[in-house]
C-alpha cells in the first residue's frame, strides 16, 4: 500500500507521545474543572427533579436554566481583554479571571443545593442559572487557557485530553451525584460538589500562565474597547468564506444528541432503574465509554484526517441512538429488568464511544478555528452556538415525550433525524474548505 508497517506504527506513537506531556496533565485538569459543574443543571438536575415528582415538561423548561452557556460571547470580550485589579497583576490575566469564577460559581453551587425546587421553583432556577453563568464564565477563561497553552501541533491531543478530564468531571457530577442521592439529601449532595469546584480553585494557584499572543493588551477607553475586544473579533470571522455555514455546523452538529441527552435520566428512571443503577451504568460505565472515545477521536484525526473523524463521529453518534429506541421497545414487550440493563449497557457504550469521538474532533475543529489574537471570544461564540442546542432548542424534549404519550421508541428514532442537518453540512464545509490541514479557514480575500 502507500505506507509499511512500521511507518504506521510510527505515525500511531508519535500520536501516542504527544499526550505524554506535563501541559497536557494541566489540559485534564481544566478539562475536569470544565466538566463539574455542567450537569448540574442538566441531567442531574433533571433527576433530581424527577425523583421529587416534578413533571417531564416542567423538567424540559428546566434546560433553560442553562441559557447562560448560550449567550457567554457576550461578556466574554471582558474576560479576554481586560484585566483584574490586583489579582490580575499577581496572577496574570487567565490564572486571575478563573481563580475568582471558581469561587462564586462553588458559592452558587452550594446555594442552588438548600433549595426547594418542588415548593419554590423560580429559587431553585434562579440558583441554576448563577451556576450556569458562573460555569459558562469558567468555560471561557478554559478554552482561552488551553489553546493558548499549547502549541499548534498540540492542539488535536488537546482537545482528546479536554474531553478525558470534561468527562471526568462529569462522572463526579453526573455519577456521584446521582448514587449519593439514594443515600442522603440532594442539599448535601450539591455540598460536595461545590467543594469539589473549591478544590479546583485551589489547584488553579499553582498552574502556570500561558503566553498571549504579541499585542494582545488591555484597551485604552471604552472605543478602543469596543472595537479591539467586540468589533474586531467578529470581523475577523465573518470575512472568511462561508462564515454561517460554519456557525450553522457548529449548532447542529450534536443536537440530537443534545435532545435526547436532555431526556436521558427521566427515561431512565421510567424504565425503572434506580439512582444507583444509573450512576453505574450512565454516568461510570459510559463516562469511561466516552473517555475512550474522546482519546480515540484524537487518535483518529491525527491519523486519517479531521474531516474523516467528524464523519463517522457524527453518522455513529446518530445511529447508535436507535439502540436506545430499541432498549424502550423491549421494555413495552415485557423484558425483565436484567435483560433491559443489557440493552442499556449496550446503547450506552456504543452511544458514548461515538459521541466522544465526535466531540474530540469538534473541540479540535473550533479550536482551530480561532485567531490566536482572539481566543476567547471567538471560542466563546463557537461554543455558545454549542451550548444553544443543547438548552435552548433542547428545551421542548420534554413536551414532545408528553406529546407522544411516553412513546419513548418513537421519541429516540426522532432524534436520530435531528442529526442529519449537521452531516449536510460538514460536506458543504469540506468542499469549501478540501485542505483540511489548515483547520482554521483563511479570512475571504477582500
Amino acid at each position: 500500500m502507500s505506507e509499511s508497517t512500521e511507518t504506521r506504527r510510527r505515525t500511531w506513537g508519535e500520536a501516542l507521545a504527544v499526550y505524554l506531556t506535563p501541559r497536557q496533565l494541566i489540559i485534564l485538569v481544566m478539562g475536569f474543572a470544565s466538566g463539574l459543574p455542567l450537569l448540574l443543571t442538566l441531567t442531574t438536575l433533571s433527576y433530581w427533579l424527577s425523583t421529587v415528582k416534578v413533571d417531564k415538561t416542567s423538567i424540559g423548561l428546566f434546560l433553560l436554566v442553562g441559557t447562560p452557556y448560550t449567550w457567554k460571547f457576550l461578556w466574554s470580550p471582558v474576560m479576554d481583554r481586560i484585566r483584574l485589579p490586583v489579582l490580575g497583576a499577581m496572577m496574570g490575566q487567565r490564572r486571575s479571571w478563573l481563580i475568582v469564577v471558581q469561587i462564586l460559581l462553588a458559592v452558587s453551587v452550594f446555594v442552588m443545593g438548600q433549595t426547594d425546587p418542588v415548593h419554590h421553583a423560580v429559587l431553585t432556577a434562579l440558583a441554576a442559572v448563577a451556576v450556569a453563568f458562573f460555569s459558562a464564565s469558567q468555560d471561557i477563561v478554559i478554552d482561552a487557557y488551553r489553546i493558548e497553552l499549547l502549541s499548534a501541533a498540540e492542539q488535536v491531543a488537546g482537545a482528546g485530553t479536554t474531553q478525558v478530564g470534561y468527562r471526568l468531571g462529569m462522572i463526579l457530577a453526573g455519577a456521584g451525584a446521582t448514587a449519593m442521592s439514594d443515600y442522603m439529601a440532594w442539599s448535601i449532595v450539591y455540598t460536595v460538589m461545590a467543594a469539589a469546584i473549591l478544590a479546583c480553585a485551589v489547584i488553579t494557584l499553582f498552574l502556570p500562565e500561558p503566553k498571549h499572543p504579541a499585542g494582545n493588551r488591555a484597551p485604552q477607553g471604552y472605543a478602543e474597547f469596543l472595537e479591539t475586544a467586540v468589533v474586531a473579533p467578529i470581523m475577523d470571522f465573518v470575512r472568511r468564506d462561508g462564515w454561517w455555514v460554519i456557525l450553522a455546523f457548529i449548532l447542529l452538529y450534536k443536537y440530537g444528541e443534545a435532545f435526547g441527552g436532555a431526556m436521558a435520566n427521566p427515561f431512565y428512571h421510567e424504565m425503572g432503574f434506580s439512582g444507583t443503577e444509573i450512576a453505574l451504568v450512565s454516568k461510570v460505565y459510559g463516562v469511561i465509554a466516552t473517555l475512550v472515545g474522546g482519546v480515540f477521536g484524537g487518535f483518529l484525526v491525527a491519523r486519517f484526517g479531521l474531516y474523516r473523524t467528524l464523519m463517522i463521529g457524527g453518522v455513529f453518534q446518530a445511529v447508535t441512538i436507535l439502540l436506545m429506541s430499541a432498549l424502550a421497545w423491549r421494555q413495552t414487550q415485557g423484558a425483565d429488568h436484567d435483560e433491559l440493563m443489557l440493552w442499556l449497557m449496550g446503547a450506552i457504550a456504543a452511544e458514548n464511544v461515538t459521541a466522544g469521538v465526535a466531540s474530540a474532533a469538534l473541540v479540535a475543529y473550533l479550536s482551530g478555528l480561532c485567531n490566536s489574537a482572539y481566543t476567547a471570544t471567538q471560542y466563546a461564540l463557537f461554543s455558545s452556538l454549542m451550548a444553544f442546542g443543547r438548552t435552548i432548542l433542547s428545551a421542548g424534549s420534554g413536551w414532545l415525550i408528553d406529546y407522544l404519550d411516553n412513546n419513548w421508541t418513537l421519541f429516540w428514532a426522532i432524534t436520530v433525524v435531528m442529526a442529519v442537518p449537521g452531516l449536510a453540512l460538514l460536506i458543504w464545509i469540506s468542499r469549501l474548505y478540501p485542505d483540511e490541514k489548515r483547520i482554521a479557514p483563511a479570512p475571504a480575500a477582500s
